[in-house]
């Protein structure tokens, strides 16, 4: 993203927002998409018929549908064991279906972290409990009250009543071009 011509570019991760008041669940004519107890917003591939309804009530463009992918990517009891540890299997459900961001629960039940957050090489993505206030990136854990506290935490599309449980937290240090060019210019002196 890019806030204006003059401004740095940046990286904006998205995914699903795991809202409270998800619209997704609502339009979903066969409950395959349903908000479980831990909050999580699951996708059931086996009840959804790809009608897309979901899709199209997400604010955040969270879904994805399965048109199909090569055999080799597709994620199945067969080549599961093949697949890296760390690899994302969110999103390879059955072709014809929809899926989305999970929050890689099969890792969490095996008390890992989300792929996403221990493949980001900045460190840069946290995850955690809002319940036990407490959010890591596998090697830094901050209480996450005093995180969104100190560094303006926010979330995204807020104002649509939905209640994201995914929050943002503004870059810190980053050098826009016309900074970088007066540090160059100042140390040349």
């Amino acid at each position: 993203m890019q806030d204006s011509e003059l401004a740095s570019p940046y990286w904006f991760p998205t995914m699903c927002y795991h809202c409270d008041n998800p619209p997704c669940t609502k339009v979903c004519p066969v409950d395959a998409t349903f908000k479980r107890t831990d909050g999580v917003v699951a996708v059931d591939p086996e009840r959804c018929i790809g009608c897309k309804f979901c899709m199209a009530a997400c604010p955040y463009s969270a879904r994805t549908f399965n048109f199909g992918r090569p055999e080799q990517t597709k994620f199945t009891e067969e080549n599961k064991d093949s697949i890296p540890e760390n690899y994302c299997k969110t999103g390879y459900g059955p072709e014809g279906t929809v899926s989305k961001c999970d929050f890689c629960t099969d890792r969490s039940a095996q008390g890992l972290l989300p792929a996403c957050v221990v493949e980001c090489p900045n460190g840069a993505i946290f995850h955690g409990d809002e319940l036990e206030d407490a959010v890591t990136n596998g090697e830094d854990t901050y209480r996450l009250k005093e995180l969104l506290r100190s560094r303006a935490g926010y979330r995204q599309f807020e104002e649509l009543g939905t209640k994201p449980r995914v929050y943002y937290l503004p870059p810190v240090k980053r050098q826009f071009p016309f900074e970088d060019a007066t540090e160059k210019f100042n140390t040349e002196e």
